[in-house]
Parts: C-alpha cells; structure tokens; sequence
C-alpha cells in the first residue's frame, strides 16, 4: 500500500511519533542486539523488565498527549500478548481515552456541517455537557422534534459525534505507523516473530471502520436482526435521517450498567441471574451467529428492567467480529490432528491457520503437543477440574520456553474472538466472583452432541436410500460399463469416500474437541497466575477446537 503523506499542519505530530519510536527503537537495538553481541546478553536479561514498563509509561504519556489513534494503539497492542511482552501489556491494560471533552461549540458546528442544518432545526435540544468523551469522538444526549418523535417513535436519542479534524489525525497517525512498520521489518529480530506491516494494516482496517459511523448503524441493525426474535437482547434504533459519516443519532438505551451490582439489586434483578445470560448471548453471537460485539465491555452493556423481568442492552458497535469462511478448512485440518492426538499434524494445521509464521521452527512444538495429547487429551471436564495445578506448572517449565520463543501471531478475527471471551469473562466475575465461564460452555456442548447425534442418524438414513437406488440401478449400469469397456471409453472417477467417512466420524472429533478445550482453558487460566505469557496462549489455543466444537456441524464434509 502506498504511504500518504501527511498534511503540512500535522507535520510536528507526525514527526513527534517517529521520534518516540526512533528513540526507543535504538534503546532496544543497543540492549537486545549489541550487547549480546559483545558478550553482555546478562546485562540486557537483568534490565529487560524495567525497560519495558519504562517504554510503556513514556507510551502511555504520548498516547494521553497526542489523543487520536495513539490512544487506540495502546489499547489494541495491550491485548496482543503474541506480539509484546506483560510487562508492557500489563501497563497498557489501564490505557483509556484519557482526553478532555471538546468545547461544546465545535461540536455543534461539526455536527451542523455534517447534517446541513443548524441544530435548532435538527433536534428539539441537545445538552452541551456530553456523557462519553474518546479520541475519536463525543456523545451528549438530545431531544427528537415533535415531527421526527412522531415519525420514528423516539424522543430521547444520543447524538455521537466524531472530533473535529480526526481524519486528518487519523492519516498522520496511520502514516506514521507504516513508516515505524517498515523499519521494525527490516529487523530480523522482530521479522522473525511478527509480519508488522501486516499487523499495522491489520490495525488501520480496524481504526477506519471504527470511525465510519454509518459502518457502526450498519453493524447495529444487522446485529439487531440477528436478535429480533430473542427476549434476552435489546439494540438501540438508529435515527438514519440524523445520521451520516461523522454524526451517529440512536435510541436513547440508557439503563443500569451491567457491572453495577448494587443498582441490579435495587431493581429487584440478581446479579447471579444475569451472569449466565450474558455468558449464552456472547456464545450465541460467537458460535451460532458468527458476527459478534467485540467489545463487550462493562460501558456498552446495560441491564434494561422490563414488566416481566428484564433484558441485555448492547450499544457501541464499532468493534464488530466475524468467524470468516476462509477459516474452516484449516479448522477442520486441525480438529482431525486433535482428534487423533497428532502433534505434528496439529502445527501444520495451526500455520495454516495463520497463527505461527512461515519462519517457525516448530519441532519442540509439535513434541510439546504431543505431550500435552498424552498427558491430558483423554481427560473429561471433572477429571480436568481435579488434576493437580503442579502438573500444568510441570508442563510450563517443561515447554514454556518453546512456546514463548516461536513466532505466534493470530488472525485478526481469533483476536476479536479472545478479546470478547476475555471480557466476557470479566464482565461476569464482577458480578459473581466465583463465576466459572465453563460452566456456560458445558450446556453448549450437551447440545451440539445431541444435534451431531440427530445429524448421524440423517446421514445413515441418506445412505440407505443412495444404496437401494444404486442397486436398483446395477444392472443397467453394468451392461453400460461392459459396452464402454469394449469401446476404449472409460473415465475412472474416484468415489467421495473421505467426505462420507469425515460425516459419520465427526461426532467423535467433537467430543475430543471439547476435551482438549477444557484442558487448555482450565490449564491456562491456573497458569496465568505464575506465567501470563503461557497461560494466555494456552487459553488462545483452547478457542481453536471450542470452535471446532461448535462449528464442525455447519462445517462442509
């Protein structure tokens, strides 16, 4: 892709980002490549940790100054624990938009520019002091006319509106970001273990979008048509005749915020309740669906009261993920390595994937997996629960080097998947601490064994028929056959035996897909405890045969 360059009025911010960059780019050169070189690898070992909590407060700092992606930058690189280390994810974590509101004035003129009409005219009010303020853009509530209440059934709506000028911050900030690309590219240290034009590309696709607010009502209504027909799921209405690019009118949805235990109980909903109801909407949208909020955080989630109970309200869908197509036939390549506990099958099937490099030396992997099948592969869920922790941290002392060393870098859509369990998972322990996630899982499972099981028995019934028809049809075929033969006019094909055997085997792929789920999820989240690094790419490789699981079934034969 073409780098554009930046507008001359951002030249300093763009210049500002290249130094940072630069500075800490030769800090790193100096300690992880020269000393070694020179035979003071310890000094850099005894200094790493430091250095990189240095590098992400000093981050943390730009990123707070500049606003605008830099901001977004922190909180997408602190959920990728395959490319930084925990000392830098474990700072970002707490990055939020940390930026002042912007005067109420320049709001309202950027939104008068963008609808071709005072505000006066567009709302019947709109109050100055906004409700969010971000990098991006601004919210503050606001008032339908008495025409457009009438016409679109709303009164109170939230008007969002993007920052003045963050196209232009945007393009400075993604051009400096493909220049710092390219020279980490040139590294062979990081070329090694991650493809980093890709991943900033990777980045700006998910920033573009995020600032498209017409791409957000898009989102909003075909997640919304997804749960038309669900009681537990809300969605706000979009106001399309107040909305554009830059300015995104909703439904007002504003009720009690998910995480607020106290206020749920004072509305008479348990806490406890809510929970799981919240773990089976994020698996639906994850595992039956295959579009869902990636985003699901504590801020676009309320709990709505209604007459007769209450339901989830899901807002802010910028950040939408999909289980794409392309995906499936690696799954399925992995699943069958899986299922007949092949090490070597099941790395080659994870590089396809794409989460290892090309460049993976992946040996001590592929024994490390086949460790991990003997060891835990034949264990069911309550056998998982009871294994002794010592045994995973066993297996992390054993292999943890390997892990950490090989290039891991996933598909954008497995870090939205993890992004939203992650959350998930958090979202539901504030309101239950003891919440064990798995236990939403289990009902899943039960399921889908039971759909395979009515998917076999179809598959049998479809089978009988084919043969009484070929029967049936034997002799005729055979006279054609012999007369071809005689003729010199024969074109062997091969039957499509693979496709009939995968059928009627994948009930137990399935099964063993689960198991090994539950051994990755239990074993990683014991171990994130002592090892972020391998306790988190041990709960990354358990959603590879959770989707398996859930997926094989829809999954072409």
């Amino acid at each position: 892709m073409t780098q554009a360059q930046p507008p001359e009025l951002h030249r300093a911010r763009y210049r500002r980002i290249l130094r940072f960059a630069s500075w800490h780019l030769a800090i790193t050169w100096w300690f992880e490549i020269a000393l070694p070189r020179l035979g003071l690898a310890r000094i850099a070992e005894r200094t790493r940790a430091r250095r990189m909590r240095r590098f992400a407060r000093r981050f943390h700092v730009l990123a707070v100054d500049l606003g605008g992606l830099m901001t977004k930058v922190g909180q997408f690189m602190s959920s990728r624990l395959d490319v930084l280390p925990p000392e830098i994810t474990a700072e970002l974590e707490g990055l939020q938009d940390e930026v002042p509101a912007v005067p109420f004035e320049r709001i309202a003129a950027a939104a008068e520019a963008e609808l071709g009409m005072p505000l006066e005219r567009a709302f019947a009010s709109v109050d100055p002091h906004p409700i969010a303020a971000a990098s991006l853009g601004q919210a503050h509530r606001a008032r339908l006319g008495p025409l457009d209440a009438m016409e679109t059934g709303l009164s109170e709506v939230v008007l969002k509106v993007q920052r003045p000028g963050i196209d232009d911050i945007v393009a400075v900030d993604l051009a400096a970001l493909r220049k710092v690309g390219g020279w980490l590219s040139r590294v062979r240290l990081v070329s090694d273990r991650v493809d980093m034009p890709s991943l900033v590309e990777e980045f700006a696709v998910t920033s573009l979008e995020e600032i498209d607010y017409l791409h957000e009502a898009a989102n909003s209504e075909r997640f919304a048509a997804l749960f038309a027909d669900d009681a537990r799921v809300s969605v706000p209405a979009v106001v399309w005749e107040r909305t554009t690019r830059r300015v995104l009118t909703l439904q007002d949805v504003t009720a009690i915020k998910i995480t607020d235990v106290d206020g749920l109980r004072a509305a008479g909903i348990d806490p406890a309740e809510v929970a799981p109801v919240f773990a089976e909407v994020m698996f639906d949208q994850l595992f039956t669906h295959g579009f869902f909020h990636a985003d699901p955080h504590p801020g676009n989630l309320f709990v709505t009261p209604r007459a007769e109970g209450w339901r989830l309200t899901f807002i802010d869908f910028g950040m939408m993920g999909e289980v794409p197509a392309t995906l499936r036939g690696g799954l399925r390549k992995l699943l069958i390595a899986a299922a007949s506990r092949d090490g070597r099958g099941l790395v080659d099937a994870i590089r396809d994937v794409g989460v290892l490099l090309p460049s993976a030396d992946t040996r001590e992997l592929e024994r490390a997996m086949t460790h991990l099948f003997g060891r835990f592969g034949g264990m069911g869920f309550a056998e998982l629960r009871e294994v002794d922790p010592r045994e995973f941290r066993a297996f992390a002392v054993e292999f943890g080097d390997v892990v950490r060393a090989l290039p891991f870098q996933l598909p954008e859509n497995f870090l939205l998947v993890i992004r939203a369990m992650s959350l998930t998972s958090g979202v539901c322990s504030a309101l239950v601490p003891s919440f064990n996630l798995w236990d939403s899982v289990e009902p899943y499972a039960a399921q889908l064994i039971e759909d395979e099981r009515g998917n076999v028995v179809d598959d049998l019934g479809r089978e009988a028929l084919e043969i009484a028809g070929l029967a049936w049809r034997l002799p005729r075929r055979a006279d054609a056959l012999i007369t071809r033969i005689e003729d010199g006019d024969v074109a062997i094909e091969s039957p499509r035996l693979e496709r009939r055997v995968a059928r009627l085997e994948r009930t137990g792929r399935r099964l063993v897909s689960a198991t090994l789920f539950g051994g990755l999820l239990i074993g990683g989240a014991i171990l994130r405890a002592d090892d972020p690094v391998l306790g988190t790419v041990l709960l990354v490789a358990s959603v590879v045969p959770l989707l398996h699981a859930v997926l094989a079934g829809r999954l072409p034969g």
